[in-house]
């Protein structure tokens, strides 16, 4: 069965870019920190300022301004564990997070004693509900998590709005956006402004675990920040709380970037809007394939083996955002019959997420949620299909007009 991120042919193709950049690393005996990591910090800052003039200039937003910042660390749950402490977390705070995604989110908040309250998602984005935020703001209440699920940017405009009418932080996990594009408006609302990912919010994080858009060859993560008090805090956390050696102004933490996965990221960073072209050309194909088989569906016709109506539907990209496609994710009425077709056509495939996430075990006792229809919903039907630049989209089409 072909791969559903194809990382073998990425490193052929990049292969004597990877191999230099490796062997100057190992040669230099600098393998934590250093010259690769600090470089690559410059250029992930560059890359997510570089959306429009104004890109990472959040003043609009949170009266601090500036650019954007980028510290590197050990992984996305890292990034978002040092986050919430530099946010000033205390055991019992409440945030706000989406009930259906990956658990990083909720399980920080948790591990650092804060207790998770999870809002239901828009039933075609699949992105956190903005109205399913304010009805969960309480007096405990200290901030909201938007996560960029399978690429997209969450509707971080109305997610502000919330967070200065409340006095909250605003948190934004792009894990699976780095690269993505969103068009901001800024008070009073007569201008649109399109900023990157990772420049939204009071701190943001990615994750370059080696599936993601831009992955390195084992765990890493970022935090962006545009506040230089924020920047300086985080960046000690991540080293002991330690601006000098052996000098610790703060509990801090072991979680650096190693020098060998900089040097990988920088050589992927350069292909990367390369590969996102690819990825939206890869999702086109697919939203045009699934429109046909939709319309055949809601005919009736032509259907081998399934039922009038099985719809089969592509999260929407919303109107101003430009998604990386971390991964192709539908929602199918019958799941199961279409994983079976999937199965026999062997195309590898994915299911992002099996339940929402107040249903984990870890997370029983936080009865709250147990309303949110569109994250049941979707984690009753959510299934994901390759999309990275190195997958034969037209192969897997073609197999699935002999299946559908």
């Amino acid at each position: 069965m072909m791969p559903f991120v194809n990382l073998t042919a990425q490193r052929e193709a990049y292969r004597e870019e990877l191999e230099t950049a490796e062997r100057a690393v190992l040669d230099s005996g600098c393998y934590i920190g250093g010259p690769e990591v600090k470089a690559l910090e410059a250029e992930l800052a560059d890359f997510c300022n570089s959306g429009s003039p104004d890109a990472g200039k959040k003043g609009f937003f949170d009266g601090k301004g500036g650019e954007t910042r980028a510290i590197t660390c050990a992984s996305g749950t890292d990034a978002l564990t040092i986050a919430l402490i530099a946010l000033g977390l205390k055991p019992g705070d409440e945030v706000i997070v989406p009930d259906f995604t990956f658990i990083a989110p909720a399980e920080c908040v948790a591990f650092l004693g804060g207790i998770p309250r999870f809002a239901d998602i828009d039933s075609e984005t699949l992105l956190i509900d903005p109205e399913s935020v304010r009805a969960l703001i309480g007096p405990k209440t200290r901030g909201i998590i938007g996560v960029d699920l399978f690429g997209q940017v969450a509707d971080f405009n109305e997610l502000w709005e919330i967070a200065v009418a409340n006095d909250l932080w605003l948190l934004e996990d792009a894990a699976q956006a780095f690269g993505a594009k969103y068009d901001i408006g800024v008070p009073p609302y007569s201008d649109i402004i399109t900023s990157r990912a990772c420049t939204l919010a009071t701190i943001s994080i990615t994750s370059f675990y080696p599936s993601k858009p831009l992955g390195c060859y084992g765990d890493g993560g970022a935090m962006f920040t545009s506040d230089a008090q924020l920047a300086e805090k985080v960046r000690m956390l991540t080293n002991h709380g330690s601006k000098e050696r052996y000098l610790h102004e703060t509990v801090g933490l072991n979680s650096r970037l190693d020098a060998l996965q900089a040097a990988i990221l920088r050589v992927k960073l350069r292909h990367l809007e390369d590969e996102l072209k690819v990825r939206r050309e890869n999702a086109r194909k697919y939203d045009e394939f699934f429109a046909e088989y939709s319309a055949r569906a809601s005919a009736g016709a032509g259907i081998s083996g399934a039922s009038a109506g099985a719809k089969i539907v592509p999260q929407y990209i919303e109107h101003g955002c430009t998604s990386t496609y971390a991964q192709y994710t539908v929602l199918a009425d019958d799941r199961e019959t279409f994983i079976k077709k999937l199965d026999k056509a062997g195309i590898p495939h994915c299911i992002h997420y099996p339940m929402p996430l107040h249903e984990q075990p870890c997370f029983r006792g936080l009865a709250q949620g147990s309303e949110n229809r569109n994250a049941i919903m979707a984690s009753q039907k959510a299934v994901s299909l390759p999309v990275c630049a190195f997958t034969d989209v037209d192969f897997i089409i073609n197999k699935l007009r002999s299946v559908l």
